[in-house]
């Protein structure tokens, strides 16, 4: 029976998220993406069973089976024929990236010279502006690859980065398996690129797109009622991100548009300002997706870590099994759960590993207190401890004891285990010789229950110890 194993990755970067490194040193990575749709959207023009429904300026508006929607099509002709020229003068000198529609692109020749002339990178947005969701792999995958000759027909070289946008669940790894991509960019998960491992030795680099500092939100219920309110959503994140590259942790900031939201009249002038805004900082770097993709890929390579929720079972009780001293039953409990990339960190595992020790019976966690040893007892002095037991005591110094020391912990030793019937556990690297003994004069003082309570939060401490040894915090 196949062992439960959750796909999603919950923790990403966690709290310590890589410094990004940005050229320049700069303390924000800005990347602006322009959606180049129009005449890729669905109509019965393009051999599509309906009209489109999607971002516009019908706002919850209704697909027209077998017939052609001439205000649709008409709102979408405004961004090819007006919108695209006004944004093309107010961004042509800034490096842009433009997710482009092979099938708009290719019914857009001018606009396409024109992109190329500013020196804008033109990735792939699928074939057609339509749903993926219920497509076939197969059908997908041969989208993907129409896509990417009609593309390279049009444009003069193919792309080197890709968003479909309406995707399914298998849009990412088809993309990937293609194999000629720097970047994919269908996910919103992060402010940072991040590596997908697509297969045993395939990493795919993501560099996470954008639905909230997005025009589309002219588009949709709840989304931006007026130019203002998009500049002020687009200026408090450029805020919160600029702040957290002084502090040290440089990110990224995507802004999503489209040629027939953000290129109307009134809703223009507010990404003006917010342009006129973040070019005032000299250390923000203005790039591409394929320039921050490069650069991500040259100084953040993918990393091969050790992950527990892909081993096989042998290798995890190896690794793993003597985490809980002489307790390798935790282990093996462990491996049964759902396990996924957030129990590849020290962290995610130890809560594991500790969710079986404490849903365990209060036989079998005695049975784990009974497994360490006495601190400084006979065990160590004959050097019969766990390479963990003895570098953990070494590590407090416990290997060095003067005579009398020796003679203290010895007599403890035996009143607490003849108090309470375990040994005195504790984890040591939170310790000295001096504050072990300070707590080994209370906790004796306790009734067995609130030591017992005691002994056991120990001995997941101990674990903690140990898996940040092997593995990353």
């Amino acid at each position: 029976m196949q062992v439960p194993r959750y796909p999603r990755d919950m923790i990403g970067y966690g709290a310590n998220p890589p410094d990004a490194q940005w050229p320049g040193g700069a303390k924000l990575a800005v990347q602006i993406v322009l959606n180049y749709e129009e005449g890729g959207e669905n109509c019965i023009l393009h051999g599509d069973a309906a009209s489109e429904a999607f971002l516009s300026e019908i706002v919850g508006a209704a697909q027209w089976p077998g017939q052609r929607h001439w205000n649709m099509e008409s709102i979408y002709e405004y961004g090819s024929r007006a919108g695209f020229w006004r944004l093309h003068r107010l961004m042509k000198d800034l490096p842009i990236t433009v997710y482009g529609v092979a099938t708009a692109l290719a019914r857009s020749p001018d606009q396409v010279a024109a992109m190329k002339s500013a020196g804008w990178e033109i990735a792939s947005h699928g074939l057609k502006w339509v749903e993926h969701k219920d497509m076939s792999e197969e059908e997908e995958r041969t989208q993907i690859a129409e896509a990417i000759q009609l593309h390279t027909e049009v444009v003069g070289e193919r792309p080197r980065g890709w968003y479909t946008g309406r995707c399914s669940e298998n849009t990412v790894r088809l993309v990937a398996e293609e194999g000629g991509f720097d970047y994919v960019a269908d996910a919103y998960a992060d402010d940072l690129p991040y590596w997908l491992q697509i297969a045993e030795g395939q990493d795919q680099l993501i560099v996470p797109y954008t639905l909230d500092c997005n025009d589309m939100r002219f588009a949709t219920p709840q989304g931006f009622n007026s130019g203002d309110q998009f500049l002020s959503y687009l200026k408090d994140s450029f805020d919160a991100l600029y702040e957290e590259g002084e502090a040290g942790s440089p990110k990224m900031l995507s802004i999503g548009l489209h040629c027939r939201l953000i290129g109307r009249p009134g809703r223009v002038m507010a990404l003006k300002r917010f342009l006129d805004y973040a070019r005032g900082y000299s250390d923000v770097w203005f790039a591409t997706r394929q320039q921050i993709a490069q650069h991500w890929a040259r100084l953040h390579p993918p990393h091969k870590a050790s992950r527990p929720s892909q081993m096989e079972k042998a290798a995890f009780m190896t690794a793993f099994g003597g985490i809980f001293e002489h307790s390798d039953w935790i282990a093996e409990r462990a491996f049964e759960l759902e396990l996924g990339p957030a129990h590849d960190t020290a962290g995610g595992l130890h809560n594991a590993l500790s969710r079986i020790f404490r849903s365990a019976t209060q036989e079998e966690r005695l049975g784990v207190l009974l497994a360490h040893p006495d601190l400084a007892g006979k065990l160590a002095q004959a050097k019969r401890l766990t390479l963990e037991s003895t570098s953990e005591q070494a590590s407090a110094g416990l290997d060095a004891l003067t005579d009398e020391e020796r003679a203290n912990f010895t007599d403890l030793n035996q009143k607490y285990s003849t108090k309470f019937g375990f040994p005195f556990i504790i984890a040591v690297r939170d310790h000295d010789k001096a504050s072990i003994m300070q707590a080994f004069l209370r906790r004796i003082e306790h009734d067995r229950g609130t030591e017992f309570a005691e002994a056991c939060r120990q001995v997941e401490r101990i674990a903690e110890f140990r898996l940040r040894d092997v593995l990353p915090s």
